[in-house]
């Protein structure tokens, strides 16, 4: 079964945040998330939470990570996508306001890259993630 197979109720990028996420932090992937609707589709929903924590559990492999996807074997089931924001204090110390940001960004664009290959039935490839996420990345530098 491919995507266009299937009647999907709802589609589109959300955005949900804990209550204790950085205002900054919250506005930079809310911003993120505004051009990406612009710029890429969501046929099938996909929801970004802002997690407090300084990192999550994969639910496979139970490694420790940055940001998850949760990519369900049937397309029925609506992905999801988890980022760590916890640690947002400690990279502005080490890099600054705008290179934090833009890690937490970073790992919310590949974690979108991961939804694509999901779409497209594709297998999770690492390599493919990292250099559509910086991609991705640029073009909506350009777009600022």
């Amino acid at each position: 079964m491919t995507t266009s197979d299937v009647q999907y109720l709802r589609s589109g990028l959300r955005v949900r945040c804990e209550k204790d996420v950085n205002p900054s932090v919250k506005r930079a992937c809310l911003s993120f998330a505004v051009w990406l609707r612009t710029y890429m589709e969501f046929p099938i929903r996909v929801v970004v939470y802002l997690k407090t924590d300084y990192q999550l559990k994969t639910r496979d492999t139970k490694e420790l990570a940055s940001a998850t996807f949760f990519a369900p074997y049937d397309k029925t089931v609506e992905p999801y996508i988890r980022i760590a924001t916890g640690d947002y204090e400690e990279l502005v110390s080490e890099r600054g306001k705008n290179d934090a940001l833009w890690a937490i960004l970073r790992s919310m664009a590949h974690e979108i890259i991961h939804y694509q290959q999901w779409l497209e039935d594709k297998e999770m490839d690492e390599k493919e993630a990292e250099k559509g996420s910086e991609e991705l990345l640029d073009n909506y530098y350009e777009f600022l």
